[in-house]
């Protein structure tokens, strides 16, 4: 009897509580999303399947001891977010930003939601309940950048605890891009300016190509030494791209090696969605302050194409400054889809990747600000 008793004291029905089955049903609801309906399935099934690891009692899976809490130190030591940004430097193509340098003035506007998150965060603090400090503040506002691994890497300097919500939410609203962003851009712009047609783009050289992630871990180096980890992983990867000599490396860095890391840092992301970290009145401020960073940045890169063309001769098209948030390359295939609906002979596509990659840039260099003021 003694031994039954024992045996049933160890099942998972006896251990159960009410938090984690919620946080079970949440890891669920990931995996529906990225199953069904094709949410950042890349990264939202191993976070949610993370999640249902975590939550399992007894088991100890996240806990000292479990796969799950080794993994993490990939993500408390920044190493998984610092090679994925190595892997999207490989894959990003910044001729169309050098064919049209004007774009990075987008793709800096589109960081502005950022820091207006920041002191939005900071003001939410009068209400009962809630109580961000700085660095919390700092670490939710970079979901405005709508850079995933920029923001787990952000969170786990300045607010390891919050990982995990700010990881579900930054990755949420970069799958939510094309249901998010057209409503705003709509507002933002008239119907003559979604029809603006924008010149071809040049040709851009190779010594251009590979000159660029030089210069750029230079200026990282002499004036923000703080965004250096990610400003320098992201350019060797696209220098190992760029130059053509090491072709094995890009493509290594770009499939086998990001994918392997996806897949850890999904999984740790993961580990951190626990009922008490998560089932908390701050995580749903994190979601809405989230949701208001992203929808500050996309109107401000649309608003900052507006003004340029108030002092330019060669008009730009506003929709392209929605792509200044760096969910690449979903926020530019959403400018050029908004440009086909009022004209059909306007493809902006490669317009649109230039403040798409700038914000790329942007993004990370808002996190060595934050890092370096907050930290």
């Amino acid at each position: 009897m003694d031994n039954l008793l024992q045996l049933w004291h160890s099942t998972g029905l006896y251990n159960f509580n009410a938090g984690q089955v919620t946080m079970m049903l949440v890891g669920f609801l990931l995996l529906y999303l990225a199953i069904k309906k094709g949410f950042e399935p890349l990264l939202l099934l191993p976070i949610g399947f993370g999640a249902v690891l975590s939550n399992i009692p007894v088991a100890g899976i996240a806990e000292e001891g479990g796969i799950l809490h080794y993994l993490y130190y990939g993500i408390k030591t920044g190493i998984f977010p610092l090679l994925i940004f190595m892997g999207v430097g490989a894959m990003t193509d910044f001729g169309p930003m050098l064919a049209n340098p004007r774009t990075l003035f987008l793709g800096a506007a589109a960081q502005f939601g950022i820091f207006a998150t920041l002191l939005g965060a900071l003001a939410l603090n009068a209400v009962p309940g809630l109580e961000f400090t700085l660095k919390d503040a700092a670490a939710i506002a970079i979901i405005g950048g709508a850079d995933g691994p920029t923001a787990i890497y952000v969170a786990s300097k300045l607010a390891p605890e919050m990982l995990g919500a700010i990881a579900v939410a930054a990755y949420s609203y970069m799958a939510l891009v094309p249901l998010i962003q057209p409503p705003i851009m709509r507002a933002l712009t008239t119907e003559e300016e979604r029809r603006i047609e924008m010149q071809q783009l040049r040709n851009v050289s190779q010594t251009e190509k590979i000159f660029f992630p030089l210069m750029l871990i230079t200026l990282s180096a002499l004036l923000l030494p703080s965004a250096a980890p990610l400003v320098g992983m992201f350019s060797l990867g696209n220098l190992m791209n760029a130059c053509g000599v090491v072709k094995r490396l890009s493509h290594t860095s770009q499939n086998e090696l990001i994918n392997i890391v996806t897949i850890f840092l999904g999984l740790s992301v993961g580990s951190k969605l626990s009922a008490e970290a998560f089932l908390t009145i701050e995580t749903l401020g994190i979601l809405c302050l989230g949701a208001i960073a992203f929808c500050i940045g996309t109107a401000a890169g649309v608003l900052m194409a507006k003004v340029m063309n108030r002092f330019s001769s060669t008009p730009i098209n506003p929709l392209i400054g929605a792509a200044g948030v760096s969910a690449v390359p979903m926020a530019a295939r959403v400018a050029n889809k908004i440009g086909l609906e009022s004209n059909p002979h306007n493809f902006l596509l490669m317009h649109a990747m230039g403040p798409n990659v700038a914000g790329v840039i942007g993004s990370a260099v808002a996190a060595g600000i934050l890092l370096s003021l907050v930290h």
